[in-house]
């Protein structure tokens, strides 16, 4: 067994000592939600649910643990339990950007379309510079057929953030879905440098 990184050393003494009070005082909803943060990020999700579960039911109106559960949720493609937790977390905390952000996306998911284009939009009335919205506003308009919509958002997400590989990735997207491989070649050789991962992964697929 290899050595802890001592990020991972520090993580791990956190989450035996969480462990640990939750022995003994088991109905702390923080302690719960701190451990199961933990949990989500050692992709654990099944065991954070439950720990959020709990949490939730001693206090109902946390906003950070609804969002917690939802993001959970979203990763196990349980989109309905997760839509409605990210809509109540909006309803307590509607700064919350990446609430929108998902919430946009579950309803989008769920064919949902005209609903998630009122919830990004509102998102965005409230933080007209969030690129991660006008990446899933983009993906939106794209799928409805919305082309020069989702354009203009995919350039507005590049604008705001030109070294972010999500919107380079999304304007890839755009390209081939209009059959511009010229386009999408452009984009490909700008993620080499962003985000060599993702190029790959598009490199293998279309060159």
């Amino acid at each position: 067994m290899s050595p802890l990184s001592p990020l991972n050393a520090e993580e791990h003494i956190q989450r035996e000592q969480l462990e640990a009070t939750l022995q003994h005082d088991p109905d702390n909803p923080v302690k719960l939600y701190e451990l199961a943060l933990i949990y989500i990020d050692q992709q654990m999700n099944l065991e954070a649910l439950e720990l959020l579960d709990r949490s939730i039911s001693l206090r109902r109106r946390d906003s950070a643990a609804l969002y917690a559960r939802g993001v959970t949720n979203l990763s196990l493609s349980n989109y309905r339990k997760a839509g409605c937790d990210l809509l109540k977390t909006i309803i307590l905390d509607p700064g919350c950007m990446q609430a929108y952000r998902h919430l946009g996306f579950v309803q989008f998911t769920l064919g949902k379309e005209e609903m998630a284009l009122k919830t990004l939009k509102k998102g965005l009335e409230i933080d007209p510079e969030h690129t991660g919205i006008y990446c899933v506003l983009g993906d939106a308009y794209l799928d409805l057929g919305e082309v020069d919509k989702a354009k203009e958002a995919f350039e507005k997400a590049l604008d705001l953030e030109p070294d972010n590989p999500e919107p380079h990735s999304k304007m890839a997207m755009y390209y081939l879905s209009r059959g511009d491989m010229k386009g999408l070649k452009r984009e490909y050789e700008l993620l080499k440098n962003l985000d060599a991962a993702l190029a790959e992964q598009i490199g293998s697929l279309f060159f």
